[in-house]
């Protein structure tokens, strides 16, 4: 869900001029096409992330910012995820694997400490590596954010695949 965030944008500027953006809300997508008309690479859809629309291995890049906690935010304890939370996700990632070309890149920008988000990713189905990093900028009251990449046709670590199987 890319909703009215200006990254699309940012990363057309960067130079990556083809960029498919995604959210669930018709009114988001309509405003989105309308703010960037101006920019021909940038491409528009109304779609679930559950189900995406389009073909087998058909991006070299996926980005989600946020999106993936919209999954989890009615969770209560988020060391013990509820079944149909686990399984929302997981059937989030299915189509993110299913999407990404083989040497593609999912990468996934959250709040979601590793110890939580982790065993998600590390999925052996999903085919893909997971490395993180936490960032931000080093004061002690700032919150730190995390970014996930899987490189589909690469393995878990042994480590990463034992967390995997912990969900």
């Amino acid at each position: 869900g890319c909703g009215n965030s200006a990254l699309s944008h940012d990363l057309h500027e960067l130079g990556y001029t083809d960029v498919t953006s995604i959210d669930f809300s018709a009114a988001c997508i309509a405003a989105m096409r309308a703010r960037y008309a101006r920019c021909p690479g940038l491409r528009w859809a109304v779609m679930d992330i559950r189900a995406l629309a389009f073909p087998d291995a058909s991006f070299d890049v996926v980005l989600e910012k946020g999106t993936l906690d919209v999954l989890l935010v009615e969770e209560t304890d988020p060391w013990h995820v509820s079944p149909q939370a686990a399984a929302a996700m997981r059937r989030v990632l299915a189509e993110v694997s299913r999407v990404l070309r083989p040497g593609g890149c999912f990468i996934s920008i959250t709040f979601a400490q590793p110890h939580f988000r982790k065993p998600h990713y590390a999925q052996e189905a999903f085919g893909w590596s997971l490395r993180h990093a936490a960032c931000g900028d080093g004061d002690a009251g700032a919150f730190h954010y995390f970014l996930y990449v899987m490189r589909k046709g690469q393995p878990l670590e042994p480590r990463d695949a034992a967390l995997g199987r912990r969900l």
